[in-house]
């Protein structure tokens, strides 16, 4: 997937001070330092970011879009090999951040990296990351999952409800406020919701072993025979390509969270060392889980109940393989305890990343967003992330809406994914004098990962075939609901970097810098303009 260069220096690449725009101060004060750094004992090891990238990979996905994926392709050998493909291509995007994240290790991820590469018009490529990560990048679908998998384990209710939204809300609100106020507890709660996440993943695949010697308390869903067959009927198949980019969407979605430990590079014990280590652990890892639970599932659920199942496809999974009493009852809990590990992670990392945007001063009062206090957490940014998590979760009428959440959050970061893979192979091909990484991500590996985020970015629009509203909503409306934000952004830019600089006369200046203690400083003064 890539190699070390022994020879590069790895200093080469680091920024220097940039200039930015923002409203905090005063015409002409220099504001008093402020520091974003952690104490040696609150920075996370191997074994932390192994099980930070496990818990957001690791979340409502393969619990929930089995269903989906199955449903698109019609096909049970075909749904298998698309989850191996999605492994591969996985692997191809973490080879990507892996030389992105050396050779920039400081927190805040692909924004660091399109900061790099596209530095004109300046400020837009970050402007454009804000409104996707800020309005997008939500808890929402995790939230939603783990209420209804509650009200599942409780009563047996497999519909959406603002009942189960209700509990999505309270799940959200524990998160944040936990990571907030208890940091220290937060990232505890995650590391043991990360063993218990791949004990229950490793609990479904041994099980589904069961399930194929026979132990079922449903017949054979003889699944397996002509697994290649591409079948249609009302529940599943005959989409066409748009159904095959919904579950390739779905399945970047399952595997989303590889990318998790390049949002707090400056939060990892030695960054280099570990995250060469913790993420390529984390992706095989899962990847083989993976593979292997979607072989449980069609071991004991038959092709309509896959397809119609929705969110609940491990429930019905639980109650074909044990029986009502243990199915209905109790190991949905246990799906649902997963949830809240895969929330409990993405606030975590969410929240860094917006906290970055703050500390950059991208954002309107980005003193209070980049701020530590009161618990030397990024409280303000998990609030922000809370406050867009809750929105999004009730807003939608109560129906499918959780493949609608799925694919409204995962289709904007196609895009970025594009123009981040896109700029490496510019700097590869352009910039090979300059761009001097310790590791380098090999180009076909480079090459597949941006073409499929072209693929992903595009087909979306195209009409399926049959039905426009199957999905409960029109096909086309979480491709253009996921551009207009990422156009949201461009228009912040306009305004934040050119209207009302010319409007006030002024401009904003953050330094950048690092301390002898080698902690990021930021310094923000306001200067007129002469």
């Amino acid at each position: 997937m890539g190699s070390f260069d022994k020879s590069s220096d790895p200093e080469a690449v680091k920024t220097a001070p940039v200039a930015i725009s923002d409203n905090d101060g005063s015409v002409g004060e220099v504001q008093a330092a402020e520091k974003f750094a952690f104490a040696e004992d609150r920075k996370i090891g191997i074994t932390g970011a192994v099980f930070l990238i496990l818990n957001k990979m690791i979340g409502t996905g393969i619990f929930s879009t089995p269903s989906a994926i199955f449903a698109a392709t019609g096909s049970v050998g075909v749904s298998l090999f698309l989850w191996i493909i999605g492994g591969f291509l996985t692997c191809c995007g973490l080879s990507v951040w892996l030389e992105f994240g050396l050779a920039i290790p400081r927190s805040g991820g692909e924004k660091n990296y399109l900061e790099y590469i596209y530095k004109h018009p300046k400020y837009l490529a970050s402007c454009v990351l804000a409104a996707q990560m800020i309005f997008l990048g939500f808890s929402s679908g995790n939230s939603l999952a783990f209420g209804r998998y509650i009200l599942y384990a409780n009563s047996g209710d497999s519909q959406d409800s603002y009942k189960a939204r209700g509990i999505g809300v309270a799940c959200a609100t524990f998160a944040c406020a936990l990571h907030a106020f208890l940091p220290k507890w937060g990232v505890r709660l995650v590391n043991v919701l990360g063993i218990f996440k791949v004990v229950i993943v490793l609990f479904i695949v041994f099980a589904g072993f069961a399930a194929l010697a026979g132990h079922r308390h449903v017949p054979d869903p003889e699944n397996f025979k002509h697994a290649f067959r591409i079948e249609t009927t009302e529940s599943y198949g005959g989409g066409g390509a748009y159904a095959y980019s919904n579950a390739l969407l779905n399945i970047v979605y399952s595997y989303k969270g590889w990318e998790n430990a390049n949002y707090f590079m400056s939060e990892l014990k030695d960054p280099r060392r570990t995250l060469t280590v913790a993420a390529p652990i984390a992706v095989a890892g899962v990847t083989v889980l993976y593979v292997l639970a979607n072989v449980a599932y069609f071991a004991a659920v038959s092709k309509v109940e896959i397809a119609t199942s929705e969110v609940l496809v491990a429930g019905i999974f639980f109650r074909n393989v044990f029986g009502d009493s243990a199915g209905v009852k109790a190991l949905p809990v246990f799906v649902a305890l997963s949830n809240l590990g895969n929330v409990l992670a993405v606030s975590f990392a969410h929240a860094r990343l917006n906290q970055e945007l703050g500390k950059e001063g991208l954002l309107p009062l980005s003193k209070f967003w980049g701020s530590n206090k009161p618990c030397n957490a990024p409280a303000a940014s998990l609030f922000l992330h809370w406050l867009i998590t809750i929105i999004i979760l009730l807003a939608p009428p109560p129906g499918p809406a959780y493949n609608f959440l799925v694919n409204l959050y995962t289709y904007p970061g196609v895009w970025i994914n594009g123009f981040v893979s896109g700029g490496l192979l510019y700097l590869h091909f352009f910039r090979r004098d300059t761009w001097k990484p310790t590791w380098r991500c090999w180009e076909p590996i480079l090459l597949i990962f941006f073409l499929l985020n072209v693929f992903l970015a595009v087909v979306p629009f195209i009409p399926p075939v049959g039905d426009w509203n199957a999905e409960g909503y029109p096909y086309y409306v979480f491709p253009i609901v996921g551009v207009a934000v990422l156009l949201l952004g461009a228009s912040y830019w306009f305004m934040w970097t050119k209207f009302w600089p010319w409007v006030r006369g002024h401009k904003i200046v953050a330094e950048r810098s690092i301390d002898e203690d080698g902690n990021e400083v930021i310094r923000y003064k306001k200067i007129k303009k002469a």
